[in-house]
């Protein structure tokens, strides 16, 4: 599924693609944005009036995606790779811990 490359080269790829300060801000708040707004989205099933939480939370962070490729002057990397949308969060999490 992940074409013989290992999680660091995928990362190496997507941090080449986000190096504009501004791209990668909007990086970090808007990825855990999405991910967090995923598990939410089921909870909205059981918990009434939920459902606006989490809709603003994956719309919000895709659009600071967006944004934030506008300033890089590149598109996403999943735009010529699917697979790139699940390199984001491991990017996130190597960000914050430093490893990128």
């Amino acid at each position: 599924m992940f074409g013989g490359k290992t999680w660091d080269e995928w990362i190496a790829q997507y941090a080449k693609s986000h190096q504009h300060p501004v791209n990668r801000f909007c990086h970090t708040i808007g990825i855990p944005l999405i991910a967090a707004s995923l598990p939410l989205v089921a909870a909205a099933f059981f918990a009434e009036g939920l459902w606006p939480v989490p809709a603003a939370m994956f719309v919000v962070g895709w659009i600071l995606q967006f944004i934030g490729h506008w300033f890089e002057g590149k598109p996403p990397e999943f735009f010529s790779d699917w697979r790139f949308l699940f390199v984001g969060l491991r990017w996130w999490v190597a960000k914050v811990t430093g490893r990128v």
